[in-house]
């Protein structure tokens, strides 16, 4: 049976530019074929992004925000070029299908370019969860949906990006953060892709954007994130953590630290015993239908990074570096369907090397799926959760609002902006001098 090959990584940026040439070379360190044991790389990859750039720039959008993608579609082009040589395989050329965001919540997606035509239709939809439910956290998610061989069937993935809230003792705000995402997060866009083949084709998807074409015979079905003919891939910054409250002065010497021995109190799988996430998902509360791969890698975070280290491998790692005012955690997941209805090959789980761009560790996970159209799934029952019929007029908003803040915290908050507000003072101030003189 031929399969549809995933590899998604969910990765906080910690609103600053990454670099590529390292990133590059390390992106595909977790990939590994789970249907194969031949080298070879994924047909789609999906970058699951939080805190994409800098409130300002991601609120406002437009070029501010351009060149904090452009450096992931480096990473890419560099990544597979870095495995060409690594391998000694033909180079594999991947285009941009979709990249959209929602606040500083970022999708892209990359498809091998040979199946680039395979891509039927392409929908958007995003939800702001954070203050006065501006997009400072939420989520964006992308429903794609693709052409089987010899049939007239599609196959549709959704890809959800999400930010949660933070803070050890907020568990019950992330439950209620998911629940309003699931609620909020509507498909109501639709773009054909046809024939888009070249890297210079991509469906970049703004904010604000209209729909491009409206399906209607699928409504019923893809409305919400939960769709009985569609897999679903949740990833982000979950943000749940391994205590109810922050460390206390004392509380660093249980902090875990690299080694070989799960009996040593030191190992990490001592603390992921504490970890909220898998309570919640067992208590049936959060992530409902979902599970994860088994998890065998450390906290993901906080890290403090040093200046002069470009990235820290694990190998490399005498001692992990912990930010001792919160207490490490699995921040970040990559969740998929529980239901046999759905079958999830899922394959190599791992965390990438410590970039110092970021206190977060990317996580990846390698998966496959059958090539074929979903049948007998009944995924929409695995939610209690219905979606919202305001969601656009709320999102709508929260939009205004989100331009506001952004409009602000530009001027005021970064360098371009001080010399705009600065310039226009002074223009201002200018004419007024000028007509009075003339007076």
């Amino acid at each position: 049976m031929a399969h549809l090959k995933l590899y998604l990584l969910t990765f906080n940026c910690g609103r600053t530019l990454v670099e590529p040439d390292v990133f590059g070379q390390h992106l595909l360190d977790g990939w590994q074929d789970p249907t194969s044991s031949e080298p070879s790389l994924p047909d789609v990859i999906v970058l699951n992004l939080q805190e994409i750039a800098p409130l300002s720039h991601a609120f406002l959008g437009g070029n501010l925000v351009k060149p904090y993608f452009d450096r992931f579609r480096q990473v890419i082009q560099l990544a597979t070029t870095f495995a060409h040589t690594q391998d000694n395989n033909d180079e594999v050329e991947y285009v941009n299908i979709i990249t959209c965001n929602c606040g500083l919540t970022a999708l892209m997606v990359f498809v091998r370019a040979e199946l680039a035509d395979n891509v039927h239709t392409l929908s958007t939809a995003e939800v702001g969860v954070g203050v006065s439910e501006m997009a400072n956290k939420g989520a964006i998610g992308v429903r794609a949906g693709w052409k089987v061989p010899r049939s007239e069937g599609i196959l549709y993935t959704t890809f959800v990006s999400t930010h949660l809230a933070a803070f050890e003792e907020k568990m019950e705000r992330r439950d209620q953060d998911y629940k309003d995402i699931v609620q909020g997060l509507v498909f109501s866009q639709q773009i054909t892709h046809e024939g888009q083949n070249s890297t210079d084709s991509e469906a970049e998807v703004p904010l604000l954007s209209g729909s491009s074409s409206e399906d209607h015979s699928h409504d019923s079905v893809h409305q919400g994130i939960y769709a009985d003919d569609s897999y679903l891939f949740v990833s982000g910054d979950l943000n749940y953590r391994t205590a109810i409250s922050g460390p206390t002065k004392n509380d660093s010497e249980y902090f875990p630290q690299p080694s070989k021995n799960t009996e040593s109190p030191k190992h990490f799988s001592h603390l992921l015993e504490k970890d909220q996430l898998t309570q919640q998902l067992q208590a049936g509360k959060t992530l409902h239908g979902l599970k994860e791969q088994r998890i065998q890698f450390p906290p993901t975070y906080k890290y403090r990074t040093i200046a002069d280290k470009p990235i820290i491998l694990d190998e490399d790692s005498k001692s992990w570096q912990w930010s001792d005012h919160r207490w490490p955690s699995w921040c970040d997941r990559i969740l998929f369907p529980a239901t046999s209805t759905l079958p999830v090959q899922a394959g190599k789980y791992s965390a990438l090397p410590i970039f110092r761009t970021s206190d977060h560790r990317p996580v990846v996970l390698s998966a496959a799926i059958p090539l074929q159209p979903v049948s007998g799934s009944k995924f929409s029952k695995e939610t209690p959760i219905v979606f919202d019929l305001n969601h656009q007029r709320r999102r709508s908003a929260a939009r205004r609002k989100e331009i506001a803040v952004g409009l602000i915290a530009y001027l005021g908050l970064t360098w371009e902006g001080n010399a705009l507000l600065f310039g226009t003072t002074f223009m201002i101030l200018g004419v007024i001098y000028i007509s009075k003189s003339m007076a």
